[in-house]
């Protein structure tokens, strides 16, 4: 990562506990992201892009507002957190 790495936030519970957290690769992935690594960002979390465009709706939101946007924005929340535990749980599978 051409030391951005030194300027990344350390993960606690894994400092700490010694396992990876739900959200631990998000800084490594925004980076990747950054970089245009699009698939390697991906593998490394792969919520990111549904997180990016949760992001964007919110973000759009506060701008324009349209019909359903609290119902869009509850179903890219509902979505991203399946995939950051189904990613965490078959993550963690792998390691044992």
């Amino acid at each position: 990562m051409d030391g951005i790495e030194e300027y990344m936030l350390t993960c606690v519970n894994k400092k700490i506990f010694g396992m990876e957290c739900l959200g631990c690769g998000i800084q490594r992935a925004t980076a990747l992201l950054f970089k245009g690594e699009f698939i390697e960002a991906f593998k490394m979390y792969p919520a990111i892009y549904s997180l990016m465009l949760l992001l964007g709706v919110v973000v759009f939101n506060l701008f324009i507002k349209f019909r359903h946007a609290f119902k869009l924005k509850l179903a890219l929340i509902y979505l991203n957190v399946a995939i950051i535990v189904v990613s965490y749980i078959y993550k963690m599978a792998r390691f044992l």
